[in-house]
């Protein structure tokens, strides 16, 4: 590929969960293609970002901070971090700044780089998600985002309706991992076979995980005690499989554990239903070809915030992107043992409620489609199209 002769280009990325990483080493590994010697990343990134060679400023792991009581015991650290990260960005005077996802963060990082340098280019990668509350955001992200790279079909148009900053969709990541979700001849057969596999979501975080076990693990002691039969798995992480374990054993169905992304991939191709506490987990499960419930459950002042902050019909993401609510949701008083119960044994059998699913998930590869271009090259288009807007 034909390397540009410009003068060496400097970008300042900033990731600060793992998901924005990967997003990021994408990133860098298409730019690097495109610009060969001629690029120079700094910012701050979590280990396969390291891996396409940038030094991060802290480790990312400083802000894996979850709860409001949490937040507000470490806020002297995080303000510390943003002024670290601002004053980085300022010196190194990039010639894009691009924010990674966590708009906690990295929006509070673009505001007081634009206040002070209003020359640097910020490129967003990951809306956040104003479609769903505080609408109000998108006009306020135009004073200081100049792109926003939606991977969502729909976010363009909705930026567009709220004022907002230009945004390109440029495609979900999950769209390049299609081959690990769905099943080969062998694995489909098992996905049909008797007794299904049930798999149980309960979440990605600690506190997620805390609000879902206990309702779920009744949900299926009354499957079983109804004399629904199934074999039940549940995927996690290394970092949370302690919780899960402590939390599941009092249920009165064991399930099998599975620890790790590619074991997690693998029992998705078995599966013949899910039960899931809503989120992403909600489009891999519909991409995969999972019919689903999902569940949502938070604590009583969370839960009255968000009542009054939600403006969308549904939180199933699956639902938002296919553009009908083909996933029933049980939120906070609805999330009980027995409506879950009683939704699940539809997603097991061959009920209109699973035929409907079925039939919507296979519309996603064309909803989400990007044609011949990933995520990341798109990615990269927009990010140097932005880096030239700013030379001129």
């Amino acid at each position: 590929m034909m390397q540009t002769r410009d003068p060496k280009r400097k970008i300042f990325l900033i990731a600060t969960e793992e998901s924005g990483d990967r997003l990021g080493s994408a990133l860098m590994k298409v730019l690097r293609q495109r610009l060969g010697d001629g690029v120079q990343f700094e910012g701050v990134g979590g280990r396969t970002m390291a891996r396409e060679g940038l030094e991060t400023l802290f480790p990312i792991e400083e802000l894996s901070i979850v709860g409001f009581a949490a937040v507000v015991q470490q806020l002297p650290k995080i303000l510390r971090l943003i002024r670290q990260t601002v004053d980085a960005v300022l010196e190194a005077a990039p010639d894009a700044l691009v924010i990674i996802d966590s708009p906690d963060f990295t929006h509070r990082v673009a505001r007081r780089v634009r206040a002070k340098n209003p020359a640097i280019p910020v490129v967003d990668y990951v809306s956040p998600q104003l479609w769903a509350w505080r609408p109000g955001r998108a006009r306020t992200m135009l004073g200081y985002v100049d792109h926003v790279l939606g991977l969502l079909p729909f976010e363009p148009e909705e930026y567009r309706k709220l004022g907002g900053p230009p945004c390109s969709y440029v495609g979900h990541p999950l769209i390049e991992q299609l081959a690990s979700l769905r099943p080969n001849a062998e694995e489909q057969a098992r996905r049909n076979a008797e007794p299904p596999v049930l798999l149980v979501l309960p979440g990605s975080r600690r506190s997620e995980i805390r609000h879902h076990l206990d309702v779920f693990g009744a949900t299926l002691g009354r499957l079983q005690a109804e004399g629904r039969a199934f074999e039940l798995m549940l995927p996690t992480m290394p970092h949370l499989e302690t919780t899960v374990r402590e939390g599941t054993a009092s249920w009165p169905i064991k399930p099998r554990i599975v620890v790790g992304e590619n074991e997690k991939r693998a029992v998705f191709r078995l599966a013949h239903a899910a039960l899931a506490k809503s989120g992403t987990v909600t489009l891999e499960l519909a991409l995969a070809g999972i019919p689903m419930v999902t569940a949502y459950r938070v604590g009583a002042m969370e839960a009255f915030i968000l009542r009054r902050a939600i403006r969308v019909s549904s939180v199933i993401l699956a639902n938002l992107v296919i553009g009908e609510d083909v996933i029933p949701e049980y939120l906070q008083e609805d999330c009980t043992p027995e409506k879950l119960a009683m939704a699940l044994s539809e997603v097991l059998t061959d009920t209109p409620l699973r035929k409907r699913q079925v039939e919507a998930f296979a519309r996603l590869d064309q909803i989400m489609s990007t044609g011949n271009k990933s995520p990341s090259v798109l990615a990269a288009d927009v990010v140097l199209a932005t880096m030239r807007k700013a030379r001129r």
